[in-house]
């Protein structure tokens, strides 16, 4: 199954035994492509249960022909003219403000995490936010009815192959960094044979199609070149730091903490009650 970092957490750290076996060292090869970023999450931090199948980034999406120019901070998506969305996901739309007032994202505590939830309720509060939502804002950013929104980078990566005034940033602050993970059901009777199916798309000529295909970032080193050999658009990917970013790049984002379970109640509620006023 797939399952987002902290879904995967849950399963991993907050039931005893894991509901999650672990992967099959010998059937898992080319675990050693791993992305280096991506190898040590706080919620997994050897990859003993997991491995991304495919990653992305979070940041802000804007239509240049609204904005009128480019966004790239928390304070120019706030004043910018027109319509703006942030998303439902919680550790997404609060990861972002937390990163804008300072505090660290990968280090969440009710404490650190406080004066980004207040700057996200006044932004509310003071109409600078419109809406909270999933990635509908696909369809309203290319159409123009969306200025600017809280997005997923592989949903703009296809927006823009038809449309050049949506554009993607991640805000000088930091943006969000995120794996959608394979990991093998307890219970399975042949975690030998789900690992190798893991294992396949561990191999960069594998993962290149993938790529290709979804246009989110792969965790496997070796994509890039396997783009460039398959020619085309394909070929043409490489240059799309939303699909092959580079080391500067990856430098920029966060991957959100793991929250204790009485943490994490915390965080939900202040922020459904906050979704609930927008």
């Amino acid at each position: 199954m797939v399952l987002t970092d902290w879904m995967a957490s849950r399963l991993i750290n907050q039931v005893d035994p894991p509901w999650v076996l672990p992967l099959v060292t010998a059937d898992f090869p080319n675990k050693s492509n791993l992305l280096p970023a991506l190898q040590s999450p706080e919620f997994d931090k050897t990859r003993k249960y997991s491995a991304p199948w495919a990653t992305g980034m979070t940041g802000i999406a804007y239509n240049i022909g609204t904005t009128g120019k480019d966004v790239r901070t928390i304070d120019d998506f706030l004043a910018a003219p027109g319509t703006k969305t942030v998303l439902t996901e919680m550790r997404d739309t609060v990861g972002l403000f937390m990163a804008a007032s300072g505090a660290d994202p990968a280090k969440p505590t009710v404490e650190n995490a406080q004066p980004g939830f207040d700057a996200l309720q006044k932004a509310v509060d003071d109409g600078k936010i419109d809406g909270f939502n999933g990635n509908e804002y696909v369809n309203d950013l290319g159409a123009g009815n969306l200025a600017a929104a809280f997005a997923w980078s592989g949903d703009v990566a296809q927006i823009t192959l038809d449309n050049p005034d949506v554009r993607f940033a991640i805000p000088d602050s930091g943006g969000m960094l995120w794996s959608d993970n394979f990991l093998i059901p307890l219970g399975t009777d042949h975690a030998d044979l789900a690992t190798q199916w893991i294992n396949f798309f561990y191999d960069p000529k594998n993962a290149a199609v993938l790529t290709a295909e979804i246009q989110y970032v792969s965790p496997v080193v070796g994509v890039a070149d396997q783009l460039t050999a398959m020619g085309g658009d394909a070929a043409a990917l490489v240059e799309n730091p939303l699909v092959v970013p580079t080391e500067d790049f990856l430098a920029k984002l966060h991957i959100f903490g793991t929250l204790n379970a009485k943490d994490e109640e915390t965080f939900d509620k202040k922020f459904s009650e906050i979704l609930g006023s927008g």
